[in-house]
């Protein structure tokens, strides 16, 4: 029957492990770093202290996201859901058209989107470090002092830009999650919390292979050392 779930072919009752907890952890606090970047940004501190730790957070998470795509779960590495632009665009014709094609972790679609917006923050991050507050030059971030003031003044234009292009790159996330659901009938937020979607004939595989917890950790520190020591190194200084 066109349209149909993997659960139609199952009972509800059997699911399988679909998303590890370290990429769940990772999806949801970036959620609220952006929100709360917005809010740092708008009704912080005169020295925007909590905006830069803010920034620092994402950069570090994002430097773990990398990490992880080449280290962690099965789901979560890059090569699981790297699809060529013309997989993508006939995957959206099927969509478009409701022929049924169900992915255990992110469809070419999805994994375009992630793509996507892994270099759009990350970009935003790094502008953030050359950046100055648009209001007041004597607030900017820890490497703005050390770039020529047209580099520093194109770092800051484009931080703002970039923060807004993010915002309806979401706005599209969050809409075609609403279409899925609609369309579909698929729900693609609850994987992300329970970490598990319902037994089924998957494209791409049937479970999640774990990664060790380990490993995330050991990725989370390389992260934050990479993100910090090249802070330092560049002369700048995190405080």
């Amino acid at each position: 029957m066109e349209g149909r779930k993997p659960a139609d072919r199952v009972t509800k009752a059997e699911t399988v492990r679909a998303w590890d907890v370290p990429t769940r952890l990772f999806h949801w606090s970036l959620v609220t770093l952006i929100v709360l970047a917005y809010v740092s940004r708008r009704w912080g501190d005169a020295g925007l202290v909590w905006h830069k730790w803010n920034g620092y957070a994402i950069l570090v998470l994002i430097i773990w996201r990398l990490l992880w795509g080449f280290a962690g779960s099965s789901t979560s590495r890059f090569k699981s859901f790297f699809y060529w632009p013309w997989t993508s665009a006939a995957y959206g014709l099927d969509f478009a058209l409701r022929r049924p094609r169900h992915f255990l972790g992110h469809n070419p679609l999805g994994g375009s989107v992630v793509f996507l917006m892994l270099g759009l923050i990350g970009l935003q991050g790094t502008l953030g470090l050359f950046s100055y507050d648009d209001h007041d030059a004597n607030t900017g971030g820890p490497l703005a002092a050390k770039v020529a003031d047209a580099t520093w003044a194109l770092a800051t234009k484009w931080h703002l830009i970039i923060f807004n292009v993010i915002l309806a790159v979401i706005g599209l996330h969050l809409l075609a999650n609403l279409l899925y659901v609609l369309w579909k009938g698929e729900n693609l937020v609850k994987p992300m919390i329970t970490g598990r979607k319902a037994a089924g004939n998957y494209e791409d595989q049937q479970e999640v292979i774990l990664a060790p917890g380990t490993r995330a950790v050991i990725c989370l520190m390389a992260a934050a050392l990479l993100v910090f020591g090249g802070i330092m190194a560049a002369g700048g200084k995190v405080l």
